[in-house]
């Protein structure tokens, strides 16, 4: 599956520039109470009859299966050995936004605040994560590691969703997708923090391995299918322009 999910991410990677092109809307930047009267709530990009994921990932480990019981031991693994400083990074990466890249961002300006745009648009493309893949979880429903074995002490917060594919593996590397493409000089940067962030759910106990290179395959379908509509492409090139603008970043 490794091999699929590397092969998957740099497919996307390197096609999403074509909608990177996307000329920014004219005349003055828009305000952030512009953006949200025209995506009220954080509308999703896509949804899962148009991104169905259950015709392309594959079903998880069965329970008591080998591969099952080595990533219940992976997990087990990282228990006794985390440190507190990663329990507390992985802490840190249960909120699923875009300012999860501001460590590698490095910039004081990368704050929603102050990218009002960039906020507003990020928030519809994490919102397309929830919309595409809360079916799959569903479906699948597979037990969380605490829930499939009393050894497991997670961590960070449990949830009661199913564990496969992970929805903070997904977001956060569909946000890294799309932000890479709007900062191409930063993009190995933001794909090695997209990988840690996914990784941290296995360090805070709540997901096995195939739960996020699932996550990173299912982040690679979504965002090639939303760099199609025409409201992603605009939002998308309004945002790039106020991100590089304020990174000081001009085209």
């Amino acid at each position: 599956m490794r091999n699929i999910l590397i092969a998957a991410v740099a497919f996307v990677a390197l096609a999403l520039p074509a909608y990177a092109q996307a000329p920014a809307p004219s005349g003055a930047p828009e305000t952030s109470a512009v953006v949200k009267a025209k995506a009220p709530a954080a509308k999703p990009f896509s949804n899962p009859e148009e991104t169905d994921l259950l015709t392309v990932l594959p079903p998880p480990p069965a329970n008591g299966s080998k591969q099952m019981q080595d990533e219940l031991a992976e997990v087990l693994k990282f228990q006794v050995t985390r440190s507190q400083k990663r329990v507390d990074e992985a802490r840190a990466d249960e909120k699923e936004n875009v300012w999860i890249y501001a460590n590698v961002i490095d910039n004081p300006v990368f704050t929603a605040e102050k990218l009002p745009l960039t906020d507003a648009f990020f928030k519809r493309v994490f919102k397309s994560e929830g919309a595409v893949l809360n079916r799959v979880k569903a479906f699948y429903h597979r037990p969380r590691p605490y829930d499939y074995s009393d050894l497991v002490k997670p961590a960070v917060a449990p949830s009661k969703s199913g564990s496969y594919p992970s929805g903070h593996a997904t977001g956060g590397t569909l946000a890294g997708i799309v932000l890479a493409n709007m900062l191409p000089e930063k993009r190995a940067e933001i794909f090695a923090r997209a990988w840690r962030y996914g990784r941290n759910r296995i360090v805070g106990g709540v997901h096995y391995a195939s739960d996020i290179e699932a996550g990173r395959i299912a982040a690679s379908i979504i965002a090639q299918n939303i760099s199609s509509h025409e409201d992603f492409k605009l939002e998308f090139a309004a945002a790039k322009t106020e991100l590089r603008a304020a990174l000081g970043m001009l085209d």
